[in-house]
């Protein structure tokens, strides 16, 4: 069985997987001057000018729910960051490590999810920044924060998934890979990430975005800070989300079963 096979091997290979991912961070940063910093540079320039055009050039950004337009888009905007790096970074892994293939017959399986742990560590200290902005702001967490775990779950898992999936298939044509790259900014601005979904007029758009992985993930994440809302409050949109990830992992399980034998050849 393919599943149980991928399991198997990040069950063998767990050491080296968090060895590797702690290398994969390492690398990211290393030979800058600010180092880790930029960690942290990067997403604040980004928020900045996402806060400032919405904010003070749109005049767009009104209170939500009694929160600052500014909390409410960083709820959402840093889970996009840990996204985003799985949607562009995530599709090369394979590639980008392929001597692990070639030379050292490493599972081709476990590579995108020591890159996915890489890229979550960052996610992870951006967060607790986010904590600590709301509580600065005189926004305290309230209990709704304890599911936040469960959402940080789901959103790894499915782009873990996601970036085994497409990696497989960049590595076998970089047309796919560069195909994926440009849609990255139509998915930022189709997700709701800096606007509410749930405030658009026309129906049938506004339950398609529903459907939308990246948008039931950033709606989730507003739900643990500001909305207030459980996540079993919602069930068909957790539902959605479940229906999409199984058939996403069908299609990688598909993939791998189909192309794992051929990649050590394409990349040699």
């Amino acid at each position: 069985m393919i599943l149980g096979d991928i399991i198997r091997d990040h069950i063998t290979y767990k050491q080296q997987i968090f060895k590797l991912a702690k290398a994969d961070l390492v690398k990211t940063y290393r030979g800058a001057a600010l180092g880790w910093a930029w960690a942290i540079i990067k997403p604040a320039v980004t928020i900045f000018v996402y806060w400032f055009a919405f904010d003070i050039g749109l005049r767009a950004g009104k209170d939500v729910n009694g929160y600052p337009y500014f909390l409410w888009m960083i709820a959402g905007l840093v889970p996009w960051f840990y996204m985003s790096d799985m949607l562009t970074v995530g599709i090369d892994t394979i590639r980008k490590y392929s001597y692990l293939v070639t030379k050292m017959k490493f599972p081709v399986s476990t590579i995108p999810t020591f890159v996915s742990i890489s890229k979550f560590v960052v996610y992870l200290i951006l967060m607790l920044l986010v904590v600590f902005i709301f509580i600065f702001m005189g926004y305290p967490p309230s209990i709704y924060l304890i599911q936040m775990p469960f959402y940080m779950l789901l959103m790894f898992v499915f782009f873990t998934i996601w970036s085994l999936f497409a990696s497989l298939l960049s590595s076998m044509s970089k047309d796919f890979g560069n195909l994926v790259k440009s849609m990255v900014t139509a998915i930022f601005w189709l997700s709701g990430i800096l606007y509410n979904p749930d405030s658009i007029k026309i129906e049938w758009v506004r339950k398609l975005l529903m459907i939308n992985p990246v948008t039931y993930l950033t709606n989730g994440f507003r739900n643990c800070f500001i909305n207030q809302v459980w996540f079993w409050e919602q069930p068909k949109r957790l539902l959605y989300f479940v229906i999409i990830m199984a058939l996403l992992l069908l299609l990688t399980i598909w993939s791998y079963k189909k192309l794992r034998k051929e990649i050590p050849d394409v990349l040699s």
